[in-house]
């Protein structure tokens, strides 16, 4: 599967689990870890533990193996790698507190470095 329909099917994925917030980053002229990085909420623990296991689950239904699921335990943040996508689901207040979207979003970070210099 491509990078561009991978991050098509994480989305819909993200989707069919009512994910809510879901933005998609480029990220391939920022980092050579993956091509795409997926952010998306849940609305509990329960609700990101399940999400992200949706995500992986139709990954592997796809033939899509994932390289490593991390933070299933916590329910707060789990990150599912799938090589050229990377999802993040998590909690609001963790989304929040970590703020993914200013760390790959190469407009904000433009602006913020132009604000600081």
């Amino acid at each position: 599967m491509q990078s561009e329909e991978l991050k098509q099917f994480a989305v819909a994925a993200l989707e069919d689990m009512k994910a809510v917030d879901i933005k998609v980053f480029n990220v391939r002229g920022i980092t050579g870890i993956t091509d795409f990085m997926v952010i998306a909420s849940g609305t509990s623990s329960r609700h990101v533990k399940s999400v992200a296991d949706h995500v992986s689950m139709e990954a592997k239904k796809a033939g899509v193996r994932p390289l490593g699921v991390e933070g299933e335990r916590e329910g707060e943040w789990v990150l599912v790698d799938l090589a050229d996508v990377v999802v993040h689901v998590m909690l609001p207040q963790a989304r929040d507190y970590y703020q993914l979207e200013k760390l790959w979003d190469v407009g904000a970070r433009k602006q913020d470095s132009l604000v600081g210099g």
